[in-house]
This record gives structure tokens, sequence and C-alpha cells, in this order.
């Protein structure tokens, strides 16, 4: 049936081979089935036997080109997964066609794409397909000849043939340069392929198959013959494949510039192997420096941005931030070859740095915004690499690098990308600009106007906030000078900021416009800052928030439905504001040198206060509120303590576990701080604490059936527990033990020491046990220290217990450390 002969001497049987595709396909299939089975135990001449049929034409070579496809396709290729099973049938059927009839199928490759090259070139083109399987596996020398390889070469170049045969043909010359050999053997088959006579194929038009083919044959050899180059040692055959290498390669960065790349190629895989290669050299040559530009231009036009995204991109709707993301990930190995060229070549980099940044500048072609964004990019991200010195020194081009940034004005710059890059790199580069302080108008400059805080895109102005935020922190006093300038330029923002409405944004916590205040603090907070002007300037920012917490307080009260998020959002940024402008101002200079800036803040803490008294239970609120009396403990030092009595009354009262959590973490911060001079405070809260955590965790500790809570509860109630141990831990090694043995702490002693002892024994983090054990011991001895009868019997049950229900604990601390093994029982 496969060859047009009848079956039983039938002539009339219905010739497949002559009917349709499908039909070809699935007789193709049948025989390829019977070979997996049969063949060569049962069948052993099924491929002799059919060659015996290709001189009737086109349509018996058809079906034969067929069966050997779907023998590759089903058996033998790894491009798909194999069972061991088949693995081993395949291994069977190749060992046997090696022996019996591979060199005649490949001669009849040879005879069938040279009588039909012309007449049939479809035909001749299936055949070269068929024979570009095969080379992987049979003997390369059966294809690698001097029949074969002139005949391939020749139908590459052959203008005048079908572009479907020619590039057929260059793909049977990539399979040759790919197969796997040792490089000793690979090297001189590359070398006798004379592949520069293709080269020139390669700037024909980028879009047609030929080409496509052609440059994955290009790619292919530049693979192979830089893989040669890594795994040979002899200098000779090192000076023979970098020959190879220097000859193909401006082909290669063509491709690659202008050219639809071969999925299987890596670009940066293969021009990173290639800049290893020059990493050992003492010196590079003009040729190698001239591929390094070369390299460096690809990467330039490989990171550029398509032009038919810039509109969604500026506005990052769906489609920009779906192709930013894309790009970003795309990216970040083309940046790390940057870098890498940026250290084996960095005079070089960073000259076609600036030639791009100029011709940026100048181009007036439609990608501008694209070209002005990648060579900004570029620069960035050469900063990466460079050390602190050099940055500093400006070494290199820096120097001129840095000034050209600071002094050009960008096209494109109302556009999001470039923008936002630009800042980046101004952030980026201020160790120089630390070192060369005459170029700080220009960098508040870049900042105040147009191109920063009052970016026409709310993206860029709100990432210039934080992005300014870290300048100021880095020339701080430097910028006292331009307090006035800075103040006067953000007037409108801060305006703005406090009369935002931040519920309706919906941009990231790092964003939202706080930085801004934390950037002003910074600068006014310093004390070279004239007493007299810094009242001034801090009131100017405080009365504004202040009054906007007050008007937020009283519209929350009355508000209804969607319009109560949106006061307790103002309320809420507010408080965010106040925290981050307190930064700026240390401990020593609110209490000691300047106590009026003291005096302000504690003014503004009372109105904070009133919040915890109007919404105790609203949760942003109250986290805020928390925060900033954390801030306000490390700005007002002791001068706060006044002020903790009533703050933690309000946090401690109806608190949830949940909420309990950040009321113990402040705790801690205070005992860390202040400790003694809390323990009036703590002998007043530890019992509401102790009470509020055993209505919650059971004496015996937390188990999987603590009751009837869900998964996030149990997270809760564990994550409480953990945090409780932390603070009983941070009272215990702030000698306040003390409190345990308050009159109004004794009803909590007994469920508490079971708390512990039980954590201490069965906890299955070893961490926690020890944790729950230190506390212990620490109250034992703080008993054992007591002078009263009842701290004596209290020490003496204690110190029992932990022997009866914790001796493996309690013997691996060392004796010094522990009281328990002082014990002076007469004393009793």
């Amino acid at each position: 049936m496969a060859c047009l002969e009848g079956v039983d001497n039938n002539e009339n049987v219905v010739r497949v081979v002559e009917g349709p595709v499908f039909v070809k396909n699935k007789l193709a299939q049948v025989l390829v089935t019977l070979i997996y089975f049969e063949y060569p135990l049962v069948w052993s001449s099924v491929f002799v036997d059919f060659m015996g049929h290709l001189s009737k034409g086109g349509v018996v070579i058809d079906m034969f080109c067929r069966v050997l496809n779907g023998l590759d396709d089903e058996l033998i290729s790894l491009d798909y997964p194999r069972s061991p099973e088949e693995i081993a049938v395949a291994a069977r059927v190749k060992d046997a066609m090696r022996q019996q009839c591979v060199p005649q199928i490949a001669r009849a490759w040879y005879d069938i794409v040279s009588l039909y090259r012309n007449s049939d070139p479809e035909l001749s083109a299936t055949v070269l397909d068929c024979m570009r399987r095969f080379v992987s596996w049979i003997d390369i020398n059966l294809v690698a000849n001097d029949a074969f390889v002139p005949l391939l070469f020749e139908l590459i170049l052959s203008e005048g043939l079908a572009d479907q045969v020619r590039g057929a043909a260059a793909g049977c010359v990539l399979a040759m340069v790919a197969k796997r050999m040792e490089p000793h053997s690979k090297l001189p088959l590359l070398k006798t392929l004379q592949i520069s006579r293709v080269f020139g194929l390669v700037s024909e038009d980028a879009d047609s198959e030929l080409v496509s083919k052609v440059s994955a044959l290009v790619t292919g050899y530049a693979v192979e013959v830089l893989e040669c180059h890594k795994r040979l040692n002899s200098e000779e055959t090192k000076a023979v494949s970098m020959d190879l290498l220097n000859e193909v390669l401006p082909s290669v960065f063509y491709i690659m510039r202008n050219c639809e790349v071969d999925s299987t190629f890596s670009i940066v895989q293969f021009l990173m192997g290639y800049v290893s290669t020059l990493k050992g050299l003492p010196a590079l040559k003009e040729k190698q420096l001239l591929h390094i530009t070369q390299i460096l231009e690809v990467i330039r036009i490989q990171i550029c941005y398509d032009p038919m995204y810039r509109n969604n991109l500026d506005a990052l709707d769906k489609i920009g931030l779906e192709e930013e993301d894309r790009m970003s990930e795309f990216r970040k190995d083309l940046f790390v070859l940057l870098r890498t060229v940026g250290r084996v070549a960095p005079e070089v980099t960073q000259h076609f740095i600036r030639n791009a940044l100029a011709n940026a500048v100048e181009s007036s072609s439609e990608r501008n915004v694209e070209e002005v964004e990648a060579a900004l990019s570029l620069l960035y991200s050469l900063g990466e690499s460079m050390t602190e010195e050099a940055m500093k020194s400006g070494s290199g081009c820096l120097s001129v690098l840095i000034p050209m940034l600071l002094t050009t004005k960008f096209p494109g710059h109302s556009h999001r990308l470039v923008a936002l890059v630009y800042l980046e790199n101004i952030t980026r580069y201020m160790k120089f600009i630390q070192e060369n302080s005459q170029y700080i108008p220009n960098v508040l400059g870049a900042f105040l106007d147009e191109r920063g805080l009052h970016h026409q895109n709310v993206h860029v102005s709100r990432r210039a906030y934080y992005l300014f935020m870290r300048v100021v922190k880095l020339l701080k006093s430097k910028l006292v000078p331009f307090i006035d300038r800075i103040l006067q330029n953000l007037q409108d923002t801060l305006s703005q900021l406090t009369t935002m409405n931040f519920a309706s944004r919906q941009l990231s916590g790092t964003e939202d416009g706080s930085h801004i205040f934390e950037a002003i603090g910074l600068i006014i907070g310093l004390e070279d800052v004239p007493a007299e002007k810094q009242s001034d300037y801090l009131s100017l920012l405080l009365t504004p928030l202040c009054q906007q917490i007050e008007k937020g307080l009283m519209e929350a009260k009355v508000a209804r439905g969607e319009d109560f998020p949106v006061k307790i959002a103002n309320i809420q940024f507010a408080i965010v504001a106040i925290n981050a402008l307190s930064k700026g101002f240390s401990e020593r200079l609110v209490t000691v040198s300047r106590p009026r800036i003291g005096l302000m803040f504690k003014q503004t803490l009372d109105v904070l206060l009133r919040i915890l008294v109007e919404f105790p239970k609203v949760e942003p609120l109250r986290s805020k509120v928390i925060s900033l009396i954390h801030r306000m403990v490390e700005t007002l030092g002791p001068s706060v303590l006044p002020y903790l009595p009533k703050a933690l009354e309000q946090l401690l009262a109806d608190s949830e576990p949940k909420e309990m959590v950040g009321f113990l973490v402040l705790l801690n911060q205070l005992i860390c701080k202040f400790s003694g001079s809390l323990r009036g405070i703590l002998e007043e809260v530890y019992p509401v604490v102790a009470y509020r955590i055993f209505r919650v965790i059971p004496i015996d500790g937390l188990t999987p059936r603590t009751g009837a809570v869900t998964d996030e509860e149990m997270r809760e109630l564990i994550e409480l527990q953990r945090t409780l141990f932390t603070f009983l831990h941070v009272m215990a090694t702030h000698d306040l033990s003390s409190v345990f043995l308050a009159p109004k702490s004794m009803t909590y002693i007994k469920p508490m020491t079971l708390l512990l002892l039980n954590t201490s024994c069965t906890h299955k983090d070893i961490t926690v046990r020890k944790i729950a054990f230190e506390i212990k011991v620490s109250k034992v001895n703080s008993s054992a220290s007591s002078t009263t009868v009842n701290s004596k019997k209290l020490y003496l049950y204690e110190r029992n217990m932990l022997l009866i229900l914790s001796p493996e604990v309690v013997y691996s601390v060392p004796p010094m450390q522990c009281k328990i093994f002082q014990c002076n029982t007469p004393d009793v």
C-alpha cells in the first residue's frame, strides 16, 4: 500500500498514498507501530524493501519521509518525554538501522534532492527536513562529506531556488553543526564548513523564512565555536576557534539587532559566555573592544520598550502594567550582562553609555522616549557594579556622565518611564554629589520642579517623595542653606497632601506621600537650623496636620456608609505624616537643647491620644497611634512617661488577641527604654494583661483542640502566646520580676507559673521552651531574693514545681545562672 502496489495482486485496491494527507499519516503511523514491535527481529527488511520502490516517484518518496518522520516523532526524538521501554526500543531500532540501511538512506536523500531540487522543491524540502532529524544520531561522515556539504551550500546560496528548499538546507547544516561531538573533532568540521558564505544572506528581508533559517544557522554555529574555544586547551586550537569566532561575531551581532532570533538561542547566555572568555586576557585587542561595543549596542536595543505600548506604560493601565512586568523580567539577565561587560571593559562601557545618552537627547526619531529610557536604564544598571569609592571619585567617564545627567533636559521627560528612571539615577549616584556639592542645586531642581515632585503623572510624583527623602538622608546638613527654597517649592504639595481624599488613592504604601514629611523633618530637625526658625518650620507643618485630625474626628463621628472610611483614611494619613516628620528630631534636641520643640510634640501627642478615646476599636487608627507612640518614645524620651498611663489604658480596653500583640510589643519597647522607671505603670498594667491572656489561652497551653477556633484564630493565639513570652522575658531580664509579686498580680502567679511550666516541658519549639524556663527561673530568683515569708513560700513552691515538671530543662542550665541550685531551706 505504501509503495503503490496492489494487495494480493489486486490492482484495483485504492492507492492510499494518493489519498488525503490524514490518510497517508495514518498509514505512516501503522508502519511505525509495526517497526516498533517487529524491527529488526521479525521484519528486518522494512527499510530496504521500502527504498527499492523510491524510483516510482514523488508519492512513494513522500510516504517514505512520512514514515521516517513518524519514527522520529513517536520513538527516537528526545524532544518528548520517553518511558524506559521506549528508550530501549529506540536504541534497538537505531542500532539496527545503523548496521543495515542508514548509508543507503543517506545516499537516497542525496539523489532525491539532486533530482527534484528544481522540479519539485516541496518534495526536496520534505526530504531535507527528514534528513535534518536523523543527523543527530547517524554517522556524521554520511552527511558532512565532499558530496553533501557542497550540495547543501549550493542550495542555500541559489537565488532562483524556492526559499523553502534553501531554508531546509540551512536546517541540515545547522543539525551538523549542533551534533554532539568531542571538541577536537567538532572544530575541524566547523572550519571546513566555511560558514562565511552565508553571512550575506542575513541582511536580506528580515521577515522572510530563509533569513530566519540562516540566522539560526549562524547563531548556532557561533555557539558551537564558542563552546569549542572554552573546552579546548591548546594554544593552536584556541587560536583557530577565536579566529572563527571573530569571523562570525559581526553577523551574530547584526542578527541580534535586526532579526527574529531563534527561540533555542539565548542571546544573554551566548554573550555572557563570550565575555567570560575575555576576563582572563591581560589586555583586549582592538577587535575585541569593537565586539564589546557591539554587545553594548545589542543590550541597548534589547532593553528598549516597544513604542506601541507608550501610552499604556505612561498611564500604567492593565496592558502597560503587564508589559512593564514582562520587560522587567526580560531585562534582568541583560543588566547582569551589562555589569559583567562593565567590569571587563569599564571605560568602553561608560563611553558607550555617554554616547547613548547624547544620541538619545539629539534624536528626533519616533522611538525617542524609548531610547532615552533605555540609555538612562543602562546608566542606572551600571551603578550597581560600581564601588562606593569609584562613585565618589567619579572614576572614568562618571565625572562627565553625572553632570550631564543633572544639567540635561531629556526629551520625553513628561513620560512616566523616563521621569522615573531619571530620578532613580540621581538617587543612585548621590555618593558623587556628596563629594561635589556644587551640583546640589541641580539635584533640588530635578526633584522640586515638574521633573519630580510636581510631575504631571501621579505615579512619578509619589515615587519622587520617597526618592527625595533618600536624597535628604544623604545630604542632610548640606541642605540647610536651601531650607526656605525647599519649603517654598513644597508649599502647594503639602497643602494638597493635608486636604487630599486619601481613601480614593490606589498607590502602594511606600508611595503614600508621607515620605515628603520625613524628608522635611530630616532637614529642619538638624541642630544647624536656628532655634526660632526651627520652631516656626515645625509649627507650619504640625498645625495643619493636627487640624486635619481634629476635623476628621468631628466629621467621622457623624459620617455614615462609605463616607466613614474616607474620614478615617484622612486621619490615618495625618498620623503617619506626623510620625514621619518626627523622625528627623533627636531625643537630645527636643528634651535638652530645644525643649520648645519637645513641647510642640507633646501637644501633638495630646491630640493624637483623643483618637483612642473617640475610636478605640478602629484597627487602622489604633495601629497607627501605637506606631506613633513607639516613635514618640524615641523622640521625647522620659518626658513621654506622663502620657503613658492614659494611652495604655485606652489601648488595653477591650483588646482582642490580635490587638494584644501590638500592645505587648509596645510594652517591650517601653521596658527596654525606661526599665525600672516603668515599674509603677507595669504594676497597674500587668494584672489586666494577665486577665486578658487567660481568657483566651488555657493554663496548659495551646493545643490543636483549644476551643472551637478557626485556623486563622489559632494563628493569632499562637502569635499572642509567643509575644507574651517575649514580654515576660523582657520584664525578667530588666529586673522587673518583682512586678509579678505585686499585690494586684498575686492572683495570677499560679496560672502563669503553670503556663510557663507546661510550655517549658511540652512546647514543640525548643526556643520557646527555653524562654519560658528562663522566665520561670527569673521569677524563682526574684522570690528567693525577697525577704517576705510569702515570697519564700512561693520560692519553694515554684522551685519544686520546676524540678518535678521540667528536670531536663533545669539541669541543662549552668548552676551559676540559677539560684535553684543555691537553695537554703532552713531560712524558710
